[in-house]
């Protein structure tokens, strides 16, 4: 079935051109304020870690800072670590995990690692509750050199001097009912594809990097994140979301290849959470601490094996 026949916007098996663009932007309206909800939060923050401004979105009337939070006592002989959220600026507890971790639980690591999280790197797209950015651009595939979306370019201008530094990146994103019911059929309506429909996973994952998948690593990470909510099984066919599983709760991407965010360095130590923040097993809350267990444990497993 082509994705037109569900989808309002593009014709049958023809990529959108920039009027189909211009339509689907046209429809995209603020539902929550970045502002008030995030930079706030960052501020208030700003206390105890450095704030660094190292972008600009400007969407007028409204701007949207880029904004990421870095150790005040930065040490050159201390290993760094890298916490993104908010890639996918619709995933809410990739950006408030983050924000947690740091609230809560960076303190404990002063001293012993350089941190350096940008908690919402897509804010148009939390501020419109959107997996794109307003170019109709999936800022999770643009993490290579001469990238397209403006975000993306922006976090690896920022990490480029640390890039070789680094000895742990995670990235904290979710898996959503309406990955199914909107982001899929757009996707395939903006490419001129047929969508095919899939299945969402009741449960935390883990996307390791295939080429250095660090099974110790992601493990300690699925058993922390056990005790705040629980883990995705595989479906029938030991898969999830159409990757074989290859432990507990833990699929393989090449993330470099995909343009992925967890491959934008070369930490010794990368994973992509996905939290499932619609199954009726769990709560926000809940998806908020188990993203902010997830960058505890890789923190102690990393620095632990460094």
């Amino acid at each position: 079935m082509h994705q037109a026949a569900c989808y309002p916007i593009g014709t049958p098996g023809q990529p959108w051109g920039e009027a189909e663009r211009a339509q689907w932007r046209a429809l995209q309206q603020p539902r929550r304020s970045y502002r008030d909800e995030v930079v706030t939060a960052i501020d208030q923050l700003g206390a105890h870690f450095e704030v660094v401004h190292y972008g600009q979105l400007d969407d007028p009337p409204e701007r949207y800072p880029l904004l990421a939070l870095r150790s005040r006592r930065w040490d050159q002989a201390l290993p760094g670590a890298l916490v993104s959220g908010g890639v996918h600026g619709y995933e809410t507890s990739g950006v408030h995990g983050a924000l947690q971790f740091l609230r809560l639980h960076a303190e404990r690591y002063a001293g012993r690692v350089n941190l350096l999280v940008a908690p919402c790197v897509s804010p148009w797209g939390y501020a419109h509750i959107h997996r794109w950015n307003a170019d109709a651009l999936d800022p999770n595939r643009s993490f290579r050199a001469d990238s397209p979306a403006q975000e993306s370019a922006a976090l690896m201008a920022l990490v480029a001097p640390l890039a070789d530094q680094l000895l742990m990146h995670i990235d904290l994103h979710e898996t959503t009912d309406s990955d199914e019911t909107e982001f899929r059929p757009a996707l395939a309506a903006r490419d001129g594809a047929a969508h095919v429909p899939g299945s969402i996973p009741d449960g935390f994952y883990l996307v390791g990097d295939a080429a250095n998948p660090q099974p110790g690593f992601q493990q300690a990470i699925i058993a922390a994140v056990a005790r705040v909510t629980h883990i995705a099984p595989a479906d029938a066919n030991g898969q999830i979301i159409g990757s074989p599983m290859v432990a507990p709760g833990v699929i393989h991407y090449d993330v470099k290849r995909l343009g992925l965010c967890a491959g934008m360095t070369n930490a010794s130590y990368t994973t992509t959470t996905e939290v499932y923040p619609d199954s009726p097993r769990t709560t926000p809350a809940q998806c908020n601490a188990a993203q902010a267990a997830a960058v505890c444990a890789g923190l102690d497993y990393a620095l632990a094996h460094r």
